[in-house]
């Protein structure tokens, strides 16, 4: 009898315990689990020499997709926002975070994006034609593509 208390008490501070680390406010997508999560910022030296890699990240939302949340750039220390996707467009972001927190949960890479998809992403944020225009080049960045998201409180 003993043996069975002590094993319940355990197992009750084990879920008290993990209740305490989960992420608080609106999710998207699959659950962010708890776990080691990096600041955007430091993301691409996590990454090594990798072009792909499975993490969790957390930083601030520059910038949305203005035509349904398709899309969101977090901040970053060098000034170029870093694009973050969704997993086979399964959920979209409110249009009303930026400045906001988030955790994301999922694929961090290291890419190089085609003119065609830098301007369509340009079109996405609402860009002139003559801006639009002006994307000639393909551009190397780092990105994310989120399975999940919260939004914290």
């Amino acid at each position: 009898m003993k043996k069975i208390i002590i094993s319940l008490s355990f197992c009750l501070f084990a879920i008290a315990g993990y209740a305490q680390t989960a992420y608080t406010g609106r999710k998207f997508g699959e659950e962010v689990k708890p776990g080691e999560v990096k600041p955007a910022a430091k993301m691409e030296a996590a990454m090594g020499n990798k072009t792909t890699a499975d993490m969790k990240i957390q930083g601030k939302v520059v910038d949305v997709c203005k035509k349904k949340g398709c899309w969101m750039t977090l901040e970053m220390p060098n000034g170029d926002p870093m694009r973050v996707t969704f997993k086979d467009y399964a959920f979209f972001m409110p249009m009303d975070i930026v400045g906001k927190n988030v955790v994301l949960d999922g694929l961090a890479k290291k890419q190089t994006i085609s003119v065609e998809t830098l301007r369509h992403y340009a079109e996405d944020a609402k860009k002139t034609p003559e801006e639009v225009a002006k994307i000639t080049d393909p551009k190397k960045e780092v990105a994310f593509e989120a399975k999940g998201v919260v939004i914290l409180d």
